[in-house]
């Protein structure tokens, strides 16, 4: 999983997909970090003041010895330097089984 910054979306698939990656699953969230979020409301005649930033959540399932390019891949293309450029999570998967054919694990990544 990655949470990045919604611009470097389309620079993130595309380094993705030069490694062979060729699915993911992307969401809108917001939420915010060390930073605590922008500053100043919806509305600047009402007292609200939205702390959360919008940023996108990938969610990348691949193999073992894909993991470390992966991650670097995402890392080099979401990296800007300044704050809130995102956070990197990688976690074991159980197990994997695809609707359609019934394939499970390795034959369904």
């Amino acid at each position: 999983e990655a949470i990045i910054k919604p611009f470097k979306l389309s620079i993130v698939k595309e380094s993705l997909h030069e490694l062979g990656i060729s699915g993911m699953t992307v969401i809108d969230v917001k939420g915010f970090g060390r930073q605590r979020g922008s500053k100043g409301g919806i509305d600047t005649d009402q007292d609200y003041d939205d702390e959360f930033l919008a940023k996108m959540k990938l969610e990348v399932i691949v193999e073992d010895n894909q993991v470390d390019k992966v991650i670097e891949g995402i890392k080099s293309s979401a990296y800007s330097g300044k704050i809130g450029d995102g956070k990197i999570f990688v976690s074991n998967i159980e197990q994997v089984l695809r609707i359609r054919t019934g394939e499970k694990d390795s034959e369904a990544v």
